[in-house]
């Protein structure tokens, strides 16, 4: 979304990661003057999709840029409302779908009655507005949350790739030759 925004455009947002320059310009912005349908109501499961999520947004700023009448990679004036109504449907879609799967866990007994602790980590973990709904959500059903500091809520392929060169600085797991490996692009 970041990107289809043109957010390193925004001279608010020119150096920030897209997730960091969501959050930043929603804070100013009116989330409920855009509305976004939230994936995945018709599955009563716990998995998450953003890709009909990602399709209504870049439907609705097709929309704004030709009631503005401008040109893709250009800065909608209404950035921040949008910016602000994605991060909400973004986060509603994580609480309700972790909410199931605290539910799963509590009906299944695979959690503990007490001390029960939900962790959230990686990218996500470090957007303020998430972080305090799901600090509700934990508050409301007597989970503790756990989340490490921002500055370790790092993107989820950076971790990978850390744990990589750590496995290999300590010879775990690692192969040394890629000679019988097959691979399929996707």
């Amino acid at each position: 979304v970041a990107r289809r925004l043109s957010l390193r455009k925004h001279p608010e947002c020119h150096s920030m990661a897209g997730g960091k320059a969501i959050e930043h310009l929603a804070q100013t912005g009116n989330q409920e003057l855009l509305t976004f349908r939230l994936p995945m109501q018709q599955y009563r499961n716990c998995d998450f999709s953003f890709s009909g999520l990602q399709n209504l947004v870049n439907n609705a700023i097709v929309q704004k840029e030709k009631e503005e009448g401008i040109q893709e990679g250009e800065i909608l004036s209404c950035v921040k409302d949008v910016a602000a109504a994605v991060q909400h449907a973004v986060t509603v879609h994580i609480i309700q779908r972790t909410y199931r799967a605290m539910l799963f866990c509590i009906k299944n007994s695979i959690l503990p009655s007490k001390n029960a602790t939900l962790v959230v980590s990686g990218g996500v973990a470090s957007n303020q507005y998430i972080r305090k709904g799901l600090q509700n959500l934990a508050d409301a059903n007597d989970f503790a949350l756990l989340c490490p500091p921002p500055r370790l809520c790092t993107d989820n392929g950076v971790m990978i790739a850390w744990n990589g060169i750590e496995r290999l600085r300590a010879g775990l797991g690692v192969l040394h030759s890629t000679a019988g490996i097959r691979y399929e692009p996707r």
